[in-house]
């Protein structure tokens, strides 16, 4: 590429990007850093095709500014974890609402596959969840206690290790990003298809209401933050395949942070699943009332924190209410 037609394509960039770290008001350090990213990118290219140029002498200094700027907000407040979770994420995630609705449709459609496919094919339970389990849940069901599984094992046992482990299949939804988008949307399916048939298997056997009301007391938070984790692995992902005006170098750098702040954002979530899986699941003798008031406050939280609060909040620094 010619020299003007390189600085005829990024000047709008570098001047945005300028009069960014010369403003005197708060800028975001993540927003700086990704142009800096950028420009690094960009100052790189330069180097290798206009040496001794007056466009290399310029992106030198800006990236020097840059780093000056970036460097002087490193210094966090000691209230940096609470600002993450009330208001950097919120606002940051506003942006991957559509990327989010993807993995619900995935891991939906993945859902209605598995539930249809056990209602069609009473082997593909066992095939998908293991003749040991299925052995179990039947001798539980014949005992009049369809979800006794869950009474196995101490509290405090029973919640480190679900939480471990969601833990860990949230993390893995979101490295199976890494080879594409393919792979995220693979964990999400074989985990949707999964809960299909889990679900339906209650239903086969007569005992649908008293199994999802106790299975729904810890599932509502820890399926809707697998989705979510999905949806740090799709960001990822679509990096890669989608770069738009990005290398695709810095395109995937910034996807993977990105997607990491998101996976990142589910773990209180999969602590507060694993608590109540641990001390509350248990004890399938609760009132109904009390059952889907536990069921719909996780509900609530899930839709308020990961949708509606970033809308109203993003809307609120739109009108300059908050900066």
């Amino acid at each position: 590429m010619r020299e003007a037609a390189f600085v005829k394509q990024n000047k709008e960039k570098w001047i945005a990007f300028e009069k960014a770290i010369a403003s005197r008001s708060h800028t975001d350090p993540d927003a700086l850093v990704d142009g800096y990213i950028q420009l690094t990118n960009d100052l790189a290219y330069a180097q290798t095709y206009y040496a001794e140029s007056k466009t290399l002498l310029y992106l030198n200094s800006l990236a020097s500014q840059a780093h000056q700027k970036i460097y002087k907000n490193k210094k966090e407040s000691g209230n940096r974890i609470l600002e993450f979770w009330g208001k950097e994420f919120p606002l940051f995630f506003r942006q991957y609402h559509k990327t989010l609705l993807i993995a619900f449709l995935i891991f939906g459609v993945a859902t209605a596959i598995g539930s249809l496919s056990a209602l069609n094919d009473s082997t593909f339970v066992r095939l998908i969840l293991g003749d040991a389990y299925v052995n179990e849940t039947l001798n539980n069901i014949a005992m009049g206690e369809p979800t006794a599984i869950y009474k196995s094992g101490s509290e405090i046992g029973t919640f480190l290790g679900i939480t471990i482990n969601n833990i860990r299949v949230g993390f893995l939804a979101f490295a199976f990003g890494v080879i594409t988008s393919i792979g995220t949307a693979y964990i999400l399916f074989s985990n949707g298809v999964m809960l299909g048939a889990f679900i339906t298997f209650f239903y086969t056997k007569g005992v649908f209401f008293e199994a999802n009301r106790q299975i729904w007391l810890h599932g509502t938070i820890e399926i809707s933050v697998i989705i979510i984790a999905g949806c740090a692995g799709l960001i990822m992902g679509n990096s890669i395949l989608f770069p738009k005006t990005y290398s695709r170098r810095v395109s995937f750098m910034k996807g993977a942070k990105d997607g990491l702040k998101v996976v990142v954002s589910t773990i209180p979530f999969f602590i507060i699943a694993g608590f109540i899986e641990g001390f509350i699941t248990r004890y399938a003798e609760m009132p109904d009332w009390l059952a889907f008031l536990i069921i719909g406050g996780s509900l609530v939280l899930i839709v308020f924190y990961y949708i509606l609060y970033p809308i109203l909040l993003n809307q609120k620094v739109h009108e300059g209410q908050i900066h």
